[in-house]
């Protein structure tokens, strides 16, 4: 409800009548009236610092040297980035026997990367490209400015997470210390985008790189692993892989890491595939024996409730049974590891990747049309480095040089531990 403010006028002498302006308008008025001024006075003390830096170079004005080699060249024409948009300024020039020199304050001011940055977060969080100008703080009509129309706006969304992906996908990772990998696909139109993302042995996770394909086969997942490998991640070492139990990137992952490739299922996707065999009146007491098995800390025991519960289904519910019984062992990697429990239960899912994957979902649902491959790989990118900005440490990060020690227990048994050696003695 808009608050009114009473205003006393006299009119003929007559007794005094009351008025109410809107008290909301008049602060609207007020605020729009301040961020104009303020605009105008940051354009002056621009001015004032380029003439500034004029000064530096050139010394004082009407003041002659005979040690100075740089001098005053009047002004030109020219834009800084202010608010969002590019604003007209008149800017000193300096000119040498070699040329014109820069001023650093114009330099600095002028560099567009705010700009881009500017344009990506407004459309990230679904400001459209035809309001983008509307979502600014006004400049005041005196001011003149420019690229904040639908098409400038559309460009630079465009040119700016083209650069971050190829950028991305493009990093080395030989330095980071990998201890879990997760891979997932989201689907886009007719395409299917395989994201991978690491966790460091410090909690951390990255976000490595991403894949187009028609469908989540294990072509493109071996497309994906084979350019991880070039950028330096390392195949040669024990590493767990959580997957949400695709066949294909099952297939992919073993066939690029082989042995060294530690296998999780994930367990919550395992629950809902056995719940989606059963009726309603029988999914709770599944769901209750599938967790008590993936709670339980002795590998061997928890062996032993999922076989029991397969048999006890076999007869009733036969697929939910052989949904039971498939990747078994591999839902149970990580109970048979010396982990705190805390640690464990953020390494028996996939739901770190889930996280960033459903960012990446939220952030596409904005759009209507999609008109290309590469304009549905810009858009996961735009939405996996959004996802990252927001990244946390693994629940149980303390508690990962277990899990390292673990992995490195493991190369050894599997004779990977020489070949790392002799990596680190050359």
């Amino acid at each position: 409800m808009k608050k009114s403010t009473p205003v006393m006028s006299v009119v003929a002498g007559e007794a005094s009548e009351s008025r109410r302006v809107p008290l909301v308008d008049v602060i609207l008025d007020t605020k729009t009236a301040l961020m104009e001024l303020a605009v105008a006075s940051g354009l002056q003390v621009l001015q004032a610092m380029f003439e500034e830096d004029r000064t530096a170079l050139c010394g004082p004005r009407y003041q002659h040297g005979l040690d100075r080699s740089a001098k005053r060249a009047g002004t030109a024409a020219s834009e800084v980035v202010l608010g969002g948009r590019k604003v007209a300024v008149r800017r000193p020039r300096v000119r040498t026997a070699a040329g014109e020199v820069p001023l650093p304050t114009f330099e600095t001011m002028a560099d567009t990367d705010p700009l881009d940055r500017r344009v990506v977060e407004q459309i990230l969080v679904g400001v459209a490209t035809r309001r983008y100008a509307r979502s600014l703080e006004p400049v005041g009509a005196g001011v003149s400015s420019r690229g904040t129309s639908k098409s400038a706006v559309s460009r630079r969304f465009v040119a700016r997470p083209r650069a971050q992906m190829e950028t991305w996908r493009h990093r080395a990772l030989g330095d980071l210390d990998l201890v879990g990998l997760l891979i997932d696909g989201v689907e886009v139109a007719s395409h299917c985008v395989i994201v991978a993302l690491g966790i460091d042995a410090t909690g951390a996770k990255h976000a490595l790189g991403l894949w187009d394909g028609a469908t989540e086969n294990a072509t493109v997942c071996r497309a994906l692993l084979s350019e991880l490998q070039q950028r330096g991640l390392r195949t040669d070492r024990s590493l767990l892989v959580i997957l949400d139990g695709s066949k294909a990137l099952h297939k992919a992952v073993t066939q690029t890491f082989g042995a060294a490739a530690w296998i999780q299922r994930c367990q919550v996707h395992k629950t809902r595939n056995v719940l989606e065999h059963l009726p309603e009146r029988d999914r709770p007491w599944v769901r209750a024996q599938l967790r008590r098995a993936y709670g339980d800390a002795d590998p061997e025991a928890a062996k032993r409730t999922l076989i029991a519960l397969a048999n006890r289904l076999e007869t009733s519910h036969p697929g939910a049974a052989a949904s039971v019984r498939e990747g078994l062992e591999e839902t149970l990697t990580i109970a048979g590891m010396d982990l705190s429990q805390r640690l464990r239960r953020s390494l028996a899912t996939t739901n770190a990747i889930e996280s960033a994957i459903r960012r990446v979902r939220h952030v596409k649902g904005r759009v209507k049309r999609w008109r290309s491959g590469s304009m549905i790989l810009r858009w996961v990118t735009a939405g996996l480095l959004e996802a990252q900005q927001g990244f946390r440490r693994l629940k149980g990060a303390q508690d990962l040089p277990q899990l390292a020690a673990v992995l490195c227990h493991r190369d050894r048994q599997l004779g990977l531990t020489p070949a790392l050696e002799e990596e680190q003695v050359a």
